[in-house]
């Protein structure tokens, strides 16, 4: 049996982590760790995905309790303040907890014996990208408190890998598709639901910045592939684009591709808009080399499909959706207001 702790699943991935874990293998022994700070973000689930976990802890990762490591065999660290409107309004505690409290709970990790440490990482590390596909190898331009924070992470994390505990970052492109805790604060997810529920898609940009994505159900098979990843070569320590090199789209185009698939929206483009830095396409060759049957198998247009199905199905008609808990900014707002975090 392999035990698995995953570290902030009560949010927008952990519930696809699980299903992966759960339904891809009878022997892992799943529990999870979280504030609880999106619990309530449910979206379209008849029921709370962590009932299917043999155990939910609850609480802060800036004071974790150690002991719950015992007997762990691999960690996932997905706690994190996780993207940049958030990192700019909370600063501090992107830090906080993505760098400093992911390290501290890593040495611990590695005191009471855990195997292998997943962080998830993100490519924005890589910032003013340029059109060029970056390798793990290029120069990094993070351009934000939440992608400095994910650099931090990996830095510190490199400095206690061995043979013995085995440390895998995954800089993931931009997430997206259906979850039971859905965002509608990521690219894609924003586009099919102002395409469902507005019948135009609107552009804060040029259109021309470039990104990567990933479905949610592509990162969880990555992330099962790190815990069970061995050291090979010294490759103890390991950063890896995560993503797939069919994935890398400029905006324009990504929001031209929703409108086609959902029968050509209305599309507005602000030309107004200040030149966005934060530009990069990413090359992924090195994780489809490595991953083999974990590499990514989703496709965009099925992804479009399906997120705006289960929009339609689940009768969510809050046209103004910015003002809602699927946006996680206004979540933290909240939670601050009321002195959680």
């Amino acid at each position: 049996m392999k035990k698995v702790l995953i570290i902030g699943n009560m949010g927008y991935i952990g519930p696809l982590v699980k299903d992966q874990l759960l339904n891809n293998r009878t022997d892992y022994i799943l529990e999870g760790f979280d504030l609880g700070l999106f619990g309530h973000c449910l979206f379209g689930a008849s029921s709370l995905p962590e009932i299917s976990l043999k155990k939910q802890y609850f609480g802060d990762v800036r004071k974790f309790p150690a002991e719950i490591l015992q007997g762990i065999d691999s960690v996932i660290y997905l706690a994190a303040i996780s993207n940049d409107p958030m990192g700019k309004e909370f600063e501090t505690l992107t830090h906080e907890i993505n760098h400093q409290a992911c390290f501290e709970i890593a040495k611990q990790a590695k005191e009471r014996g855990v195997r292998n440490f997943v962080l998830a990482s993100s490519c924005s590390v890589y910032g003013a990208g340029g059109t060029e596909a970056k390798k793990e190898t290029d120069p990094i331009a993070p351009l934000s408190a939440y992608a400095v924070s994910k650099v931090e992470a990996e830095k510190s994390l490199q400095t206690i890998a061995d043979s013995n505990f085995i440390v895998t970052c995954l800089r993931f492109a931009t997430a997206c598709g259906d979850s039971p805790r859905l965002r509608l604060d990521l690219i894609l997810n924003d586009f099919v639901a102002t395409a469902i529920l507005k019948n135009e898609i609107s552009i804060l940009s040029d259109g021309t910045p470039l990104r990567p994505l990933i479905h949610v159900k592509d990162m969880s098979r990555a992330l099962e592939w790190g815990i069970n990843r061995e050291s090979k070569d010294g490759t103890h320590f390991l950063v890896l684009n995560a993503g797939s090199n069919r994935w890398n789209f400029s905006v324009l185009e990504l929001a031209n591709l929703v409108s086609e698939v959902l029968g050509g929206v209305k599309i507005s483009i602000n030309k107004e808009a200040p030149p966005d830095k934060r530009s990069y396409k990413v090359n992924f060759d090195l994780f489809e080399s490595l991953a083999g049957n974990f590499a990514c198998k989703e496709d965009i247009r099925e992804t479009i499909l399906h997120l705006a199905e289960s929009i339609k199905k689940s009768g969510f008609n809050q046209k103004d959706f910015y003002q809602s808990d699927l946006i996680r900014l206004n979540v933290l707002r909240k939670m601050r207001a009321k002195n959680i975090i």
